[in-house]
């Protein structure tokens, strides 16, 4: 018995449709889109039936029927960069916990990063969590695999076993590859993998002269039980304003030296990046320094691809042959390439102020200018995708100091509230680098609303109004800057490959 799923009733969105429809999938894979007001069962029916009898499928059907009463149909997100802390600190998070809260979030697809206990440092460790992740049959999971190995900053030869198909992507997030000599030996064996090098910019220095600042912080805010989260819970009233002063000065400083940071080793792994000739892709830019090299590379690219294509065109009119018969292709330096992720917490929160100044992370939230600046960069396309950097943690250990939110399940409607509504990007936008672009990063059928792509289809209703409460997140991770917030944009109901995983 073939299996089909028929989507009516609803409103298409992806990065090329914003309208009224339906989606048929088979087995799996979308096999028509239809346009138009499908209100009725009935006539859409007929529609679907004319398709199944055309691929000879009429009496070997199992079509299951789904009225999204006018809400909005999207292919599925791509999160590139999330813990799910499976194995070895799975108090935190394990593969089922995570699974569950990013299919709760609206993810199809999710990357995992390496830094958990052991470190996932090989092909067949990466590729158990990917078995393991599978058997539970919800949202798709990728391993990632650290550049170095056991995240030790020396060799890289455990990447020559790698490949693509499998591990898409190699990262030491947490922390930055120390040395630019094992960082550009990394590269170069992935340059011939066609893997992607995702880079935590961090210079290791700067990093460690931050600590001391933080540290001092961290033992005021557990003295006077303030929560290393942020958000309205922060209750300061029977502080004393000198140690808020003293809290908050120390974490500017911290701050500081960790915006220095990242700065240089963004630049740093683009200059390896461009002579190993591999595909960078930065995590979590939170800066404008960041983001302004990073647009300077992608213009360099993109000068360097005009004059390869005029001289392309000289050289076919010289040879008496129409230049529109050459196959235009990429003009990169040995397959170098530039891309990058923001988060949404980096997208909606600003840092240098209460009471999010006290709401931990790598990297920090920034100020009101860097927040602004990566928002007009997603407007000219300068960011690709947004990433979750999804990072639960107990509330003990979030009370100690530990970095990072639980984010996937907040994300959709973080970024709608923020993007959309407040009218910086389009629907199609958001749909751009929440789907097809990490999809066209992974190498992925997926992220499209087209024939012959994977059926992973999230619904949503981009008008409906929800408040933040930590305690009904499915993650094991409870703390977010998000809570008691209002946000607007909701995840109804979620599909992978044509199987429901997720219904609010």
């Amino acid at each position: 018995m073939t299996n089909a799923l028929l989507i009516y009733n609803a409103r298409l969105l992806d990065e090329n449709i914003d309208a009224p429809g339906a989606v048929l999938s088979i087995e799996g894979k979308i096999r028509s889109v239809f346009h138009g007001y499908f209100t009725s069962k009935k006539t859409v029916e007929s529609l679907a039936n004319s398709v199944l009898a055309e691929d000879g499928l009429s009496q070997d059907i199992q079509l299951e029927f789904y009225d999204a009463k006018g809400l909005t149909v999207t292919p599925s997100f791509i999160d590139m960069h999330v813990h799910f802390r499976d194995p070895g600190l799975t108090q935190k998070e394990d593969l089922e916990s995570g699974l569950k809260a990013a299919a709760a979030g609206g993810y199809g697809t999710v990357v995992c990063m390496p830094n958990t206990n052991p470190v996932i440092s090989s092909y067949e460790a990466a590729m158990d969590v990917r078995k393991r992740g599978a058997s539970f049959g919800l949202s798709n999971i990728f391993q990632s695999v650290s550049i170095t190995e056991n995240f030790e900053g020396k060799s890289v030869e455990h990447l020559k076993n790698l490949n693509r198909e499998h591990i898409p992507l190699i990262t030491e997030d947490g922390h930055e590859v120390a040395s630019s000599a094992v960082m550009l030996e990394g590269m170069k064996i992935a340059a011939q993998k066609d893997i992607i090098v995702s880079c935590h910019c961090e210079d290791p220095d700067l990093a460690a002269a931050a600590r001391p600042y933080r540290q001092h912080a961290l033992k005021l805010m557990e003295q006077w039980h303030l929560p290393a989260w942020g958000g309205s819970q922060a209750d300061t009233s029977d502080i004393p304003s000198e140690i808020i002063e003293e809290i908050d000065s120390s974490l500017a400083q911290a701050n500081s030296l960790l915006q220095m940071a990242e700065d240089i080793c963004t630049e740093r792994n683009i200059q390896l990046a461009r002579q190993a000739g591999c595909h960078v892709h930065m995590c979590h830019v939170s800066t404008v320094g960041s983001i302004e090299a990073i647009r300077r590379a992608k213009q360099e690219l993109s000068d360097e691809a005009a004059d390869f294509y005029t001289d392309m065109a000289d050289a076919a009119y010289e040879a008496g042959i129409e230049s529109r018969a050459f196959t235009p292709v990429p003009a990169v330096e040995h397959g170098f390439s530039v891309t990058c992720e923001v988060t949404p917490h980096h997208i909606a929160l600003t840092g240098t102020e209460e009471p999010n100044i006290r709401a931990l992370v790598n990297p920090p939230l920034r100020s009101e200018e860097d927040r602004l600046f990566i928002i007009d960069a997603i407007r000219d396309g300068t960011v690709d995708c947004i990433s979750t950097d999804h990072a639960p943690h107990t509330l003990d250990d979030k009370a100690k100091g530990a970095p990072g939110f639980t984010g996937i399940e907040t994300s959709y409607g973080v970024c709608n509230t923020v993007l959309v509504k407040e009218g910086q990007i389009s629907p199609r936008r958001l749909s751009q680098i929440m789907s097809a672009n990490p999809a066209r990063l992974l190498h992925l059928s997926k992220g499209l609303l087209k024939a012959g792509f994977d059926s992973d289809l999230t619904i949503v209703n981009p008008e409906e109004s929800w408040k933040v409460e930590a305690e009904r997140f499915l993650s094991k991770g409870k703390a977010t800057p998000f809570e008691g917030k209002t946000l607007t944009g909701r995840v109804k109901a979620v599909f992978v490959s044509g199987k429901q995983v997720y219904k609010a």
